[in-house]
């Protein structure tokens, strides 16, 4: 009988704390805001180890997807291996940009280009002419306009 007793007494007690009609709110996630490029990751000052490519993106919409990457490129135009890539959302003005590489591994005399393109809800709206980069040098390469896509 004991025992009887004790299982009724736990499904009572259960399901009088399942049986809340409030949600608690204080062990749920509150939700982060969207990042906003002034919100973006400060890179900090540059490694001795590494070396920049910088610059701005023009005419990228607002909320536009952007993906930079700096690529090894074979003779059939081919990407063969990714030296740094970065992530960006549009703002509908100038977007800088900083692109940090390991310039050992950067192969000398090999063709590598800087390529871009922005999509939005996972379909491209727009994309960068490949921009040749010669030297495994910090550089700027100044303001870079995107193109709408065919």
């Amino acid at each position: 009988m004991h025992y009887r007793a004790l299982v009724v007494l736990c499904c009572a007690a259960l399901l009088t704390a399942c049986g809340s009609d409030r949600p608690k709110t204080e062990n749920l996630p509150t939700p982060t805001p969207a990042r906003s490029p002034k919100q973006a990751d400060v890179l900090g000052p540059l490694p001795a180890y590494q070396r920049e490519l910088s610059g701005t993106l023009l005419e990228i919409p607002a909320g536009a997807d952007v993906e930079l990457a700096l690529l090894v490129i074979d003779e059939r135009d081919r990407p063969q291996r990714l030296l740094a890539s970065s992530n960006l959302i549009g703002t509908g003005q100038a977007l800088p940009y900083q692109l940090r590489f390991n310039p050992e591994a950067f192969p000398a005399g090999a063709r590598v280009e800087l390529r871009g393109r922005a999509s939005r809800s996972g379909q491209l709206i727009m994309h960068l002419q490949p921009v040749r980069i010669i030297q495994a040098q910090s550089q700027a390469t100044g303001p870079l306009r995107f193109e709408k896509a065919p």
